[in-house]
């Protein structure tokens, strides 16, 4: 991380120790189109949040449409840059961060959106969508990329002959694990999966989950999973945060925030939201 070692040492200093992304206060302020122009309304998507991301544990993040928990991980990869407050990568203040900045972290942090209908190339093959990561950051020769490639789709328990496939050509569940296999194209320390299984099957959900504990085990991956299905979220989480109206409500150890939950709105969404999980989620 050689671009960002020029900033100043006292915020690596003030940052938690082996954090691979550190949020403090931080605040996300949009304005709305209500309003005049001159005196807009201002939606305060995120309202004071600090969180951080551990080398090789999951941190779940739930809660409602609108809760905030987007904009939060949106801050986190550099999507979306805070109005207050402060982001840490690896001990540096990235907070303003430049375009060096936004490199070095997109090596390390990937994300997995929600649709990957949308968010894959309709035009492009596997083979390319896997490879165009790989030759953006010049990573290998190109028989190197192509050994990698072969490596991550295998990787994501998808036969070789997908590479040739176009995203029209697979099934939800298929192109969801080729949009995991690009986002390990760059071996990250750390992956945001934004509601990843939410545009699937019931069915293909459980597979996709399990698929992404393997990786995290195999791995030694960080990950944040959003979802606003909290069940989902205990499954798959080391800590679990909470968010409602911008704000992180509960946070704590996944097993201590789903048996002894102490605010009410965590309460609310354990007893409002049954499992959307296949029955046979985690066998095999």
């Amino acid at each position: 991380m050689s671009t960002m070692t020029t900033k100043s040492a006292t915020s690596a200093a003030q940052s938690s120790p082996n954090a691979i992304i550190e949020l403090r206060d931080v605040y996300v302020t949009f304005k709305s189109r209500t309003g005049s122009l001159f005196k807009p309304h201002l939606v305060h998507a995120v309202n004071g949040v600090s969180m951080t991301v551990k080398p090789g544990e999951v941190l779940g993040i739930v809660g409602e449409s609108g809760c905030g928990k987007s904009t939060t991980a949106n801050v986190m990869c550099g999507l979306q840059a805070p109005t207050a407050g402060h982001v840490y990568f690896k001990g540096e203040e990235v907070t303003k961060r430049s375009a060096a900045d936004r490199r070095a972290i997109g090596r390390v942090v990937s994300v997995v959106f929600q649709d990957p209908a949308t968010a894959l190339n309709a035009r492009m093959a596997v083979r390319d969508q896997l490879m165009d990561p790989l030759r953006v950051h010049k990573i290998g020769t190109e028989t190197e990329r192509e050994r990698r490639v072969a490596e991550l789709i295998q990787m994501v328990g998808l036969p070789s002959s997908a590479l040739g496939a176009l995203p029209s050509q697979l099934s939800g569940g298929q192109r969801q694990r080729v949009a995991i296999a690009r986002a390990l194209s760059l071996s990250p320390d750390a992956i945001i999966a934004d509601e990843p299984t939410s545009a699937l099957d019931v069915s293909v959900r459980a597979q996709i989950l399990n698929l992404l504990m393997d990786l995290k085990n195999d791995l030694g991956l960080a990950m944040v999973f959003i979802s606003h299905d909290i069940q989902t979220v205990r499954y798959i989480s080391d800590t679990i945060a909470v968010m409602n109206g911008g704000r992180v409500v509960e946070e704590g150890p996944a097993r201590q925030i789903l048996e002894n939950p102490q605010d009410p709105y965590t309460r609310t969404l354990l007893g409002a939201a049954p499992s959307l999980l296949h029955p046979n989620l985690g066998q095999g």
